[in-house]
């Protein structure tokens, strides 16, 4: 099991480990959660962002973490810090922030919860100035999310993602300073 990096009210948010790519694939790799992010990926291409995510967590001390429910156990969601790295986007290497939660576990609040967690963690430890998220327009959960976290929308980060298809193009983002943080109730 991969080291506990940020711990909330409900969730342990812990490092990727070794065998959690076939976890992730039988829980949170489904048509509902997967909608907005390409659809339902083959176990090869979680097995690839698993390692990429260790390497990044060995190299620069974050990236996604699998969010664990503390009073089942149970695998909720998988949330964290990357860097921009799609081809398309204007902004390579910014910190980007995101998340996915499993369907039964939806409407939780579960996602404001480790994302609040994550954010504080990326302009603390991490020592991020700013953190951008990323979605599309059709995935109104997310951006609302996004608001609800303080980020702000800046279309002239927008690109077009060529994996997805047109109603999940174009790729928009929202940002977020650390003094914007800060400076929040």
């Amino acid at each position: 099991m991969g080291d506990i990096v940020l711990e909330t009210e409900r969730l342990i948010l812990r490092a990727i480990s070794e065998g959690d790519a076939a976890l992730q694939d039988r829980v949170l790799n489904t048509p509902a959660v997967m909608e907005h992010l390409g659809g339902v990926k083959q176990l090869h291409e979680i097995e690839a962002k698993h390692a990429k995510g260790m390497a990044l967590y060995a190299q620069y001390g974050f990236s996604f973490l699998m969010m664990i429910e503390k009073t089942t156990g149970d695998l909720v969601g998988h949330a964290g810090i990357k860097q921009v790295d799609h081809p398309a986007a204007p902004n390579q290497g910014d910190h980007e922030v995101g998340w996915l939660i499993r369907e039964d576990r939806w409407r939780r609040g579960y996602a404001h919860e480790a994302m609040v967690a994550v954010i504080d963690w990326a302009f603390g430890r991490i020592g991020a100035p700013h953190v951008v998220a990323l979605t599309s327009l059709r995935n109104i959960g997310s951006w609302k999310l996004m608001e609800k976290l303080g980020m702000e929308r800046r279309q002239d980060l927008d690109f077009t993602d060529p994996a997805f298809g047109p109603s999940d193009n174009p790729a928009i983002q929202y940002a977020l300073t650390r003094e914007t943080w800060k400076s929040r109730p």
